[in-house]
Order: C-alpha cells, then sequence, then structure tokens
C-alpha cells in the first residue's frame, strides 16, 4: 500500500541546506534582509518559495527575546500510584524558563491507553511544528522507549531531553538526567549503617531502563558490603497494591529487615503491609522510597526517599535549550546530576 503519511513540514535547517548557507543567514533573510548581500538574499528567498517554508513566528522575536515558547509534553495521570514529581518538575521548568525570558507550551500526551500508537505519542508535537507554535520542545518521557527523541531529530526540531538516551547509541541530543543508581545506593548504605544485614529490593521490570539503573544501585551497595542478595529482588508494576503485594511476599519467604523500593509508590504498598501486620517503619522493618513525593513528606513517621535534584534539572534543562538555540558547539556530553536522601521516620531504629 502506498505510503499516506504527510510529509514533514519545511524547517530553517531545510532551507539553510538547499540554499548553501548557515542557519543563521536564513534567519537574517527573514529578520534582517539588510544585512545580506543582494545575491545571497534572493538565493534564501528562492529557497523559502520552492520549500514552502514558513517561518516560526516565535522565532521572529529571537533577536529581542521578547517571545520564547517551549513546548512540553503533559502524559496522563497515572492511577493508584504516590508520584508527584512530575507537579515539582513543572513548576521548576515554568520557573527556570521565566527566568531566561521563555514561556512553557503545555500540550496533551494523548489518551494513556494500551492501544496508544506510535503515531499518537507523536501528534502532539506534529501539531506545533506545523502550526510553527514553539521555538524548540523539552522531551520527558526517553525511559518509556517511545519514539519522540527520534521522531524529532528526523525531522530537525529542536529539542533536549530529561532522560538519557538509554537504547540509542548513536544519538546526539543534549540532554540532562538524574543518578538513578547513586540515589538507591545512598538509600541503601543508610539502613546498613543503621545495621540491616538483609535489604530487599522491590523495583520494575528489567525492561525499564530507570528500573534497571536503579536496581544497578541496590545490587552496588550491597556488593560493597559483602551482603547476599540471592531472594532478595522483585519486579514488579509501578502501583501501591504491587507493592503491597510483593513486601507480603519478601517478609514471609526470606525476612529482610529494610526494604529499598524503586518508587515512592511502591514504598507506600510496603507502609501498607508493615501496617496490616502491626509493624513499624524503621524500628521493625525499614523502608527507603524513590522520589521525596509530597506522600513521603506526609506519611505517619515519614518515608525515607531519594529526592531528585528537579530544580537543577530544569535549570540545566533551560540552559541546555539556550545553548541549543545559540547554536553553540556541543560535545555529546549530557549532564548527570545526584540526588541526595531525604531521611525520615521510615529508617530511624
Amino acid at each position: 500500500m502506498p505510503d499516506h503519511t504527510p510529509a514533514p513540514p519545511p524547517t530553517l535547517a531545510d532551507v539553510a541546506e538547499r540554499a548553501g548557507v548557515s542557519r543563521q543567514t536564513v534567519s537574517n533573510a527573514i529578520n534582517n534582509p539588510d544585512l545580506l548581500r543582494p545575491e545571497t538574499l534572493t538565493r534564501v528567498q528562492d529557497a523559502i518559495q520552492v520549500l514552502g517554508y514558513r517561518p516560526n513566528r516565535a522565532a521572529r522575536h529571537l533577536r529581542t527575546r521578547a517571545s520564547h515558547l517551549i513546548g512540553l509534553r503533559m502524559s496522563p495521570a497515572q492511577e493508584f500510584t504516590a508520584n508527584a514529581a512530575m507537579d515539582r518538575f513543572v513548576h521548576a521548568l515554568v520557573e527556570a524558563s521565566r527566568e531566561a525570558g521563555y514561556h512553557l507550551l503545555l500540550f496533551s500526551g494523548g489518551p494513556g491507553k494500551p492501544e496508544t500508537t506510535a503515531a499518537d505519542l507523536v501528534r502532539g508535537y506534529d501539531d506545533l511544528l506545523r502550526s510553527t507554535a514553539v521555538d524548540a520542545f523539552i522531551v520527558t518521557d526517553t525511559y518509556l522507549g517511545n519514539p519522540q527523541t527520534r521522531w524529532l531529530t528526523d525531522r530537525r526540531a529542536p529539542f533536549v531531553a530529561f532522560g538519557r538516551p538509554w537504547a540509542d547509541a548513536d544519538a546526539t541530543h543534549r540532554w540532562v538526567d538524574v543518578d538513578g543508581a547513586a540515589g538507591v545506593a545512598l538509600g541503601v548504605e543508610h539502613v546498613i549503617e543503621r545495621g540491616h544485614e538483609r535489604v530487599a529490593w522491590i523495583g520494575w521490570s528489567d525492561e525499564s531502563f530507570i528500573g534497571a539503573d536503579r536496581k544497578a544501585g541496590w545490587l552496588r551497595a550491597m556488593a560493597a558490603h559483602g551482603r547476599s542478595v540471592d531472594g532478595l529482588s522483585v519486579t514488579v508494576p509501578d502501583t501501591v497494591d504491587a507493592g503491597r503485594e510483593a513486601s507480603a511476599a519478601l517478609l514471609d519467604a526470606v525476612h529482610p529487615t529494610a526494604i529499598a523500593c524503586a518508587s515512592d509508590t511502591l514504598a507506600v504498598g510496603v507502609l501498607h503491609t508493615l501496617a496490616e501486620r502491626g509493624l513499624q517503619p524503621g524500628r521493625d522493618v525499614a523502608v527507603v522510597g524513590f522520589d521525596d513525593s509530597q506522600v513521603a513528606q506526609v506519611v505517619p513517621h515519614g518515608l525515607t526517599s531519594v529526592r531528585q535534584p528537579l530544580e537543577q534539572v530544569a535549570v540545566a534543562l533551560v540552559r541546555a535549550l539556550e545553548s541549543l538555540l545559540a547554536r553553540d558547539d556541543y560535545d555529546g556530553q549530557g549532564v548527570l546530576l545526584a540526588p541526595t536522601l531525604a531521611v525520615r521516620g521510615s529508617t530511624a531504629r
């Protein structure tokens, strides 16, 4: 069958390539034509006409920095979880963007149903590219194996990513991420220092790049202290019920004295199990979560949790975006930030 997928709109880079000039020269032809020699200006204008290029209306304000728009896709809220980290991240990103003279434009992440297709996941990006509504994008869900980064790269659309290009060794885009393995190692070291010998792990499927990264921190800390990990690890979906069921099975089978989790959602499930059995977090079984959500801060006794430096992430992403739009040289190295550990009653003995 013939491919009826609409061709992507021409970009400034396409015009520059056809005219044999730099992107800055194309920008000057649109915004400051008097800076160019007549023959260069004509060549760029011809390329614009042949390609049908429509200049980004926001890009016309680059020289005055009057109106920068950054697109951010918002995924549907996850039910039965305790994770509100995205809310904190978006707030931090709005503040960092405002300080740099940008505005954040949120758009739909699609229905969030199992039948969601790759086309669904990029539809919002495509709509904004075709309407020339934004200068660039910030992509946040690279860890899902979603096609956004490759799709945007193929269309030469400027973007930076919150998350490493886990499965794309050839990726050249700018990215910022948090060292999840180091964060989990902090939590495990913390409970080992408090005398816990058997530290179990409740994580996500190894098919999740972030899940595998966080589990690596548990393995690393356990190995550093000569602790066995046999039978102490389970992988489950990221829901409170899954954390409850997994922790109950671990307590019955291998009797851990501490449990580290890949998320606060799973850790809340562990807290439910302890409450059902009349056990006190910290005193009887230590519990460590990940994300330092608002839930971790308000549950009885408080939940010790790895805190991602989302404010620093937001600032680093905006700086990377400014560098990208300024066409600065890029060495291909992303920014990996270190998390901290918020210690509360769930690990107090």
